[in-house]
């Protein structure tokens, strides 16, 4: 009743939405492989997001949007989670554990894309196919995607994110 308002909040939901949308593109389960299961879901989201995130922190408010953005997809998880029927008491695990893997992958994905040890494409063969070893063209693929969509993200104003 009390609770301030985020001034970020809307932004920030709109912004997860486009960012969902673009992370169940046909194109990266027919094409890249990603399996159209639980698993290869999250992992694509868990990918566009962190992309996303890594955007919103080269803004002044970075961190503040960062964090509305991360608020907002968590929200969204855990009403997706209690609509698929898990538990009340299972939900704060399996949000703790989704919340885990978007870390661990968001950082694996920045060291790869600024050139660090690991290659690309062996950072998403680990991390964005729901446990299922994919194709090397479709790693190649899916590579290309992340590029193209980083660098897009990259050259695009904050205020034209969501549109």
């Amino acid at each position: 009743m009390f609770r301030r308002k985020n001034p970020h909040e809307a932004f920030a939901a709109a912004l997860y939405t486009r960012t969902a949308e673009q992370a169940r593109a046909p194109e990266l389960f027919e094409g890249c492989g990603i399996p159209d299961t639980l698993d290869g879901r999250f992992d694509s989201l868990a990918l566009h997001a962190a992309l996303v995130i890594d955007r919103l922190r080269t803004e002044p408010d970075g961190e503040a949007l960062a964090q509305a953005f991360f608020d907002a997809m968590f929200r969204h998880l855990d009403l997706t989670l209690r609509e698929i029927g898990v538990q009340d008491l299972g939900v704060g695990r399996r949000i703790k554990i989704m919340a885990e893997g978007l870390h661990g992958r968001a950082l694996a994905y920045r060291q790869a894309l600024q050139g660090g040890e690991t290659p690309l494409g062996d950072v998403l063969r680990r991390n964005a196919y729901g446990g299922r070893s994919p194709g090397e063209a479709e790693v190649a693929q899916l590579e290309a995607h992340v590029r193209a969509y980083a660098a897009r993200l990259a050259a695009t104003a904050r205020n034209n994110l969501i549109k």
